[in-house]
């Protein structure tokens, strides 16, 4: 498997590290609802809630991102240019969460437009 495609597997697996933090305090009291998970989760505050926002814009730029691998694949490109930004997308992606649960929202807003520009370079390297 390429650097690119376990890149893929990571970005996969990264809202769910987000929604175990969201989730940990209610765990932790022994508070959490799972037949009405939904609910009580829309009810979060603070790095709880920021940790499930995280989760809602991983999952959001996560087809994209997995689009983009594949087709930048499918098309041939360098393999060593697709895996330098399936990992940049990846470290955005973690810098983002660690911002978001700290508040970080400038800092948020930057990492966030590097993955972008890491998908649309994804996509530039297909060409």
């Amino acid at each position: 498997m390429t650097i690119a495609f376990t890149c893929v597997l990571i970005a996969i697996v990264l809202p769910q590290i987000w929604a175990a933090l969201a989730k940990k305090n209610l765990i932790k009291d022994g508070t959490y609802d799972n037949n009405a998970s939904r609910p009580q989760l829309a009810n979060l505050q603070g790095t709880s809630q920021r940790a499930k926002w995280a989760e809602q814009n991983s999952y959001e730029t996560l087809p994209a991102f997995i689009g983009a691998v594949i087709i930048a694949h499918v098309a041939g490109a360098s393999q060593g240019a697709m895996d330098v930004l399936a990992v940049v997308y990846v470290i955005a992606r973690v810098l983002y969460g660690i911002c978001y649960l700290r508040d970080w929202a400038s800092a948020r807003s930057l990492v966030w437009i590097v993955s972008f520009l890491a998908i649309i370079g994804l996509f530039v390297v297909a060409y």
